[in-house]
């Protein structure tokens, strides 16, 4: 069953004790462990949940049209913000995860982590219902709601633009490298523009990479 340290830890989390052990040691068990019962369900319906609380709030802050709203919400539901909201907790030093994965860095994989950022809301809607969950993500997504996330042009969109503004042909990406285990693989992607040069970067996930070079590009180039 949870540690007690995780029990604690959860109860902070949500503001209440956990009710259902099963299910939240669920939301905090990865494939590695070699156990039935793992985070992906979870996590397939705390994506939901996430993204409707997102929603909800961008559409009561103002009057920005689709687009917009948009933007900001991938953004805000990204894995990257994910994960970085679960490093913030310190959910890593409560995951249960195989001895490889955990010898790998897994503890501290934007995947996993964002991952099971999301398994934990959906198991907080679960046994707590949908306004306990949403009251959850508002609080722990309060700093990056209030801050420039997702109010920037995403760089994948801008060098689009400038490609096309500068009358070049749309920038063409390519997976360099792939690198590491399954659970905390690497990606290394290059994005060129014919005539103009290339830009290569790293990220846990070939969308991450591909943005990182969009950016990197930019830095370059524009």
């Amino acid at each position: 069953m949870l540690s007690a340290e995780t029990t604690s830890f959860l109860k902070d989390l949500t503001g209440r004790p956990p009710a259902d052990e099963g299910l939240w040691r669920e939301a905090l068990t990865h494939g590695s462990t070699g156990e039935r019962r793992t985070y992906e369900r979870l996590e397939f319906l705390g994506d939901r949940v996430l993204g409707l609380s997102v929603a909800e709030w961008l559409h009561e802050q103002g009057r920005d049209d689709e687009g917009k709203l948009s933007q900001r919400l991938n953004a805000l539901v990204s894995r990257s913000v994910c994960a970085g909201i679960a490093r913030g907790l310190g959910v890593g030093e409560h995951m249960l995860l195989g001895k490889q994965a955990r010898d790998d860095g897994g503890h501290d994989s934007d995947n996993i982590l964002g991952d099971v950022m999301e398994a934990l809301i959906g198991a907080c809607f679960l046994e707590h219902g949908f306004p306990a969950a949403r009251t959850m993500v508002r609080r722990l997504w309060a700093q990056d709601f209030a801050g420039q996330t997702g109010q920037r042009k995403h760089p994948k969109s801008a060098l689009q633009e400038w490609a096309a503004g500068n009358r070049r042909k749309p920038p063409e990406y390519r997976v360099v490298e792939r690198s590491g285990p399954d659970h905390a693989a690497k990606f290394t992607v290059e994005v060129s523009v014919k005539g103009v040069g290339e830009a290569e970067a790293t990220g846990s996930s070939k969308q991450e990479a591909e943005t990182e070079a969009a950016a990197a590009f930019l830095r370059k180039f524009a």
